[in-house]
């Protein structure tokens, strides 16, 4: 069980950046084409606005499941922790509530990264 768990963190770690990458060189491509031709159409800018919400759209998800998931995990071993050794509840709980805070950044950062994607590319 742990070791699936571990596996599907990466694996939707990889989908994260892979997916993120991915869309966001699909809107760049098409911002591309854009600036080389003289004229541009509501068309293509609707598509590459769409690109650029679909991308971030997915990189935002896959960071929120991926903190969700740590998170869970982190609080089910200081549960777990806190059972076998109630008398050190206090240590438990503040080592879990800085990995917590970790985590929580990196899903922050991921959202500040698809605000910077939707509205600077």
């Amino acid at each position: 069980m742990k070791k699936s768990v571990k596996i599907s963190a990466i694996v939707l770690a990889l989908l994260l950046v892979s997916s993120f990458t991915v869309f966001a060189s699909l809107a760049n491509a098409s911002n591309n084409t854009q600036t080389e031709q003289a004229v541009e159409t509501v068309e293509e800018q609707d598509n590459s606005k769409g690109s650029k919400a679909l991308a971030s759209g997915i990189a935002i998800g896959l960071a929120g499941l991926g903190g969700a998931l740590g998170m869970g995990m982190a609080v089910a071993k200081t549960v777990d922790g806190i059972s076998r050794q109630p008398e050190a509840e206090g240590k438990i709980r503040s080592a879990m509530m800085i990995g917590v805070v970790f985590i929580e950044t990196v899903v922050i950062y991921a959202l500040i990264v698809s605000i910077l994607v939707i509205f600077v590319l």
